[in-house]
């Protein structure tokens, strides 16, 4: 895994230099600091910061093509490139390394974006045409990796992470309030907005190609629910399921045996429940020897799960280490944990895989597998058993029986009964019978979280309102979306909305490269997304059984405790972390009269109010706890990226750097000869 930066000047009135690039890569030489490589063409320049993960020896880039027409820097892994390879070797391609990245590089010389669809992987890429004078870029299906990028008069900027796009002189950072209003009502923004004015994120899924044309960006691929070849998998006799149980369990297999191919050691998360337990034991029938596991407990037992952790390396005879999160930990790395995720954050829960992925790069690991995509992908959430209750009580909505099912998903409601019926109602109760809305999964937690916008300073509350458009009108819906069932329509919004910008960003890369290591996510193979996108609701939730194949599946690798024991969602404390006895001197200063006034984002004394609220010692709420970390998350992007960004020294010339000057001889459309001399 690597870091990519690069820019292209479309007015050719200035050569690209190769100090920027070696600043640029400087901001990023956390997800790559192996080896860095440079290229230098008339109009375009690019960087790539190694992690080197397969071919050590010789896959350092940039890597050109054997005309040197093409031009690939790279961030990522291709699983199949293998076979790729020896395909297109048969087709007369010449390899000069056993890398991944050449692959894909001739892949895209061969077949076009088109190659895409053939890509098992998770990436983000940049190919420059030299003679077509076009850049292609691309990321892949679910957005596992990042791509980010800027344009302005003529001039395209692009890199893995925004810092590193914001040491160039054509980007000036600003905060985006329509990106805060997302954030501060679905936990993140959607692709291809940035908490960044002006700056964009590719989506997932998508590619685009920059040169006279302009920025074109297009889709490759979605994730589609429908069951519509279950026929296929189980006979109507079959309620079981277990012909998609045995191809469930070979394509994860498969998925699995892909993702430990590396020169390099992997390891695997090991959280205690279903996902990282059936991840491990798979992975340990490829292993020479010992699986090492990872995994994070909590001082708070309200959120520890380490005895389960303990008892799964246990019964998987893995070596496991395990790295405590203290609340004192959490408070003082979270300006850390922002820097990398480069957004605000309503929850503190990426600061222990912060700590988690440190623990892992101290280990002498770079690769780690994780579950991720379980849950969106074979009904694991409780918002998917949220979303049929409230259907199902949509057909008698004066009942008083059926909104007691949600005692069955949250039994602390029973604590509530004293406030009567009316709180179910009240709470869960709203549109409830506007069951084919799009958004009608997701309407209860969206207006939830979106009560912390109370803390919105009237400023930005006005500039909200004059450009802001409701979350849901940002999600690409696909033509079929209004003939799917709610569980399949809550499926697809949970993915678009919060796994690929929040689960796999946020707890997923930015914190895991913040320490060099690189996450494998065996759920995320696009053949197990699309065979899971077709299973009938039957074999993912029927009733209120949540994951219910996956558990059919589990009960066969795993003892019968974790595979049956109810999911227990990962969270981190939050405002003990920034209010307890040795708490950071950041917290207090940054939510201060005159920081709260210099950013201008928050309400002065309703943020007061809340902190004078943690101080006297009360009870705080779930969603005053998002305001704590919503609040002081955005003051933290605003103090390190707005009002004091620290740009790194360039690389310098004691780094290890491979510089690729390319200049090409008149009538570059025409395959002629060119110099090219890489240092």
């Amino acid at each position: 895994m690597c870091g990519i930066v690069g820019y292209l000047n479309l007015r050719n009135d200035e050569p690209p230099s190769a100090l920027m690039l070696r600043q640029m890569l400087a901001m990023i030489r956390h997800r790559g600091p192996d080896q860095f490589g440079i290229y230098l063409g008339e109009e375009i320049g690019m960087g790539n910061a190694r992690l080197s993960i397969v071919d050590l020896a010789s896959g350092q880039q940039p890597i050109g093509s054997e005309d040197e027409r093409f031009w690939i820097v790279y961030n990522g892994e291709i699983f199949n490139h293998r076979e790729l390879r020896s395909e297109l070797e048969k087709k007369g391609h010449r390899f000069k390394t056993h890398c991944d990245t050449e692959v894909f590089l001739h892949l895209f010389e061969q077949e076009g974006p088109g190659c895409l669809r053939r890509i098992n992987g998770q990436f983000a890429v940049a190919i420059w045409d030299s003679a077509e004078r076009e850049l292609f870029i691309a990321r892949d299906r679910l957005g596992i990796r990042p791509l980010f990028y800027h344009s302005r008069h003529g001039v395209f900027t692009f890199g893995s992470e925004v810092k590193a796009l914001a040491v160039h002189p054509s980007v000036e950072l600003q905060l985006d309030a329509a990106a805060l209003d997302q954030i501060f009502t679905g936990w993140s923004c959607l692709a291809p907005r940035t908490p960044f004015e002006n700056v964009r994120q590719l989506p997932p899924g998508h590619f685009a190609l920059i040169g006279k044309n302009g920025v074109q960006v297009r889709r490759y691929w979605q994730p589609v629910f429908a069951a519509s070849h279950e026929e296929k998998l189980a006979s109507p006799e079959d309620s079981s399921g277990a012909r998609a149980l045995e191809k469930l369990g070979d394509l994860l297999t498969d998925s699995i045996r892909l993702r430990l191919l590396a020169d390099v050691p992997v390891g695997a998360y090991l959280s205690g429940g279903l996902d990282s337990s059936i991840i491990t034991a798979i992975a340990r029938r490829f292993a020479t020897g010992s699986v090492e596991t990872f995994s994070i407990a909590f001082t708070d037992a309200d959120f520890d799960e380490s005895e389960h952790q303990r008892r799964m390396a246990r019964h998987l005879g893995t070596e496991h280490q395990v790295v405590e999160a203290t609340y004192e930990d959490i408070g003082h790395i979270f300006p850390d944990v922002v820097w990398h995720c480069e957004t605000p954050l309503l929850r503190t829960a990426p600061a222990p895989m912060f700590l988690l992925s440190r623990l892992v790069n101290r280990s002498g690991y770079k690769v780690v597998l994780t579950g991720e995509g379980a849950d969106e992908f074979l009904a694991g959430y409780d918002i998917f058993k949220e979303a049929k209750i409230r259907a199902f009580w949509s057909r008698q909505p004066e009942s008083a029986i059926r909104p007691r099912l949600f005692h069955r998903i949250y039994p602390d409601l029973q604590r509530l009964s004293k406030l009567g019926p009316t709180y179910l109602a009240s709470f869960f109760g709203g549109r409830l019978t506007e069951v084919g809305a799009h958004d009608y999964s997701h309407a209860v937690r969206w207006r939830n979280t979106r009560r912390i916008q109370r803390f919105f300073s009237a400023e930005l509350s006005a500039r909200i309102a004059r450009q802001t458009k409701p979350l849901l009108d940002s999600v690409a819906l696909p033509d079929r979306f209004r003939t799917w069932s709610v569980l399949e329509r809550a499926q697809y919004l949970e993915v678009t909305t919060f796994l690929s910008p929040y689960l796999l960003s946020s707890q997923g890369d930015r914190v895991a490269m913040a320490h060099s290591v690189e996450g494998r996510f065996p759920f995320l193979d696009y053949r197990v997304v699309e065979f899971c996108g077709g299973l009938s609701q039957r074999l993912k939730m029927p009733a209120l059984r949540d994951k219910y194949l996956l558990r059919s599946l589990g009960c066969k690798l795993l003892p019968q405790e974790i595979c049956n024991r109810p999911k227990k969602p990962y969270r981190a404390p939050i405002h003990r972390s920034f209010f307890n006895s040795r708490a950071a001197a950041y917290v207090r200063e940054l939510l201060s009269e005159s920081s709260l006034r210099e950013a201008g984002l928050f309400h002065i004394e309703a943020v007061t109010k809340l902190v004078a609220k943690v101080d006297q010692g009360q009870t705080l709420s779930e969603t005053d706890d998002m305001a704590l970390a919503g609040v002081l998350s955005s003051q933290l992007l605003h103090y390190r990226f707005l009002k004091n960004f620290r740009r790194a020294a360039p690389l310098s010339e004691s780094d290890d750097v491979k510089v690729c000057h390319r200049r090409l001889v008149p009538s570059a459309r025409r395959r002629r000869a060119s110099s090219n001399a890489c240092l």
